[in-house]
């Protein structure tokens, strides 16, 4: 088994506190570029590095079915771009904490897709620390322990804002799922690469149509060189290694550790944007980590263990290996 496998969800979870690093350079550009037009920029650098990646593994590419390539395209479309939209639209129909409590049923979708789909086994020590691991996110996100961040916010879900917002958490939850299904077919370069070029096609159609394109003209250097910083932390870079760490997680396992995330995203409000850090959150955080590392003994574990059979024979009984109980 490859050296990276003892390392893969600690790869995500790197990944994942990546991809908020970038909230103080977004909160600048919203505020004059609009967010379509902010993930065309962005995506126009990643192919920069993208492409030419890609042709190094093209060969690879002849490995891919029809399945598989409906599974990249649903990644690149689904994952990379319209659940964005559809995050950022609920927003006008929901409050943040609510968006932000919905988003959190992401995990348990793809836990339900990762079993039903690609057949994965679930322990009852992935559920004890899963659990925890969705505890700590939930007070770091919400201190107070309920939906309410805010003065004068209300829980006022609606039923647009709560379809876009679920839709937003199945799109990135599938994503992970058939991220790991063409992870058996190609390297996670091949994935990485595809992904942002069939993302960038697809969000410059969609910039065409929205009248966005032209914008270009408003951009400043500071905004060009915020643009950059973007693609390459939490874009290009953070995806290579997300990808990486998926090679050798199981699906059920990758999406707890992307709750990497609202860690990094807490962290980085705290010190860029000078929000308040209480003592529950650090509390939260201590949980988090703890359950990740304690996931990771697992994951080397589980894919250690043959996959489960497609139809398992109903007169068998399942010999588990005693080497998979052989830690707490």
């Amino acid at each position: 088994m490859n050296k990276l496998s003892k390392f893969g969800p600690y790869l995500i979870f790197l990944a994942a506190m990546l991809w908020a690093t970038d909230a103080p350079f977004r909160v600048y550009l919203a505020s004059s570029l609009s967010s379509n037009f902010i993930v065309l920029a962005e995506h126009l650098v990643d192919i920069l590095i993208a492409v030419p990646v890609l042709i190094w593994v093209w060969p690879e590419l002849k490995q891919l079915n029809l399945k598989s390539w409906i599974a990249v395209l649903f990644i690149a479309i689904g994952g990379s771009a319209l659940a964005s939209v559809a995050f950022t639209e609920a927003f006008h129909y929901l409050n943040p904490s609510v968006a932000i409590l919905l988003q959190k049923l992401q995990p348990l979708i793809a836990i339900s897709l990762a079993a039903g789909l690609l057949r994965e086994r679930l322990r009852e020590r992935f559920w004890l620390w899963a659990a925890l691991a969705l505890a700590g996110a939930y007070v770091i996100s919400f201190p107070r322990l309920l939906p309410q961040l805010y003065v004068g916010e209300q829980f006022n879900p609606t039923t647009i804002g709560v379809v876009l917002a679920l839709l937003a958490a199945i799109l990135w939850a599938t994503s992970t799922v058939l991220g790991k299904y063409v992870l058996g077919k190609v390297s996670f370069k091949a994935m990485t690469s595809l992904r942002f070029v069939f993302a960038f096609l697809f969000l410059a159609i969609f910039n065409a149509y929205q009248g966005s394109l032209n914008q270009v003209s408003q951009l400043t250097g500071k905004d060009i060189l915020f643009i950059v910083i973007i693609a390459v932390t939490s874009g290009i870079i953070s995806l290579y290694i997300y990808y990486g760490g998926l090679q050798y997680t199981k699906a059920s396992i990758a999406t707890i550790a992307e709750l990497g995330f609202p860690l990094a995203a807490v962290l980085v409000n705290f010190v860029f944007l000078k929000a308040t850090l209480v003592p529950v959150q650090v509390i939260g955080m201590v949980v988090l980590v703890l359950a990740i590392w304690q996931l990771g003994r697992v994951n080397r574990e589980e894919m250690a263990l043959p996959p489960a059979p497609l139809t398992p024979p109903s007169t068998a009984t399942p010999i588990i290996p005693e080497s998979s109980y052989a830690k707490n």
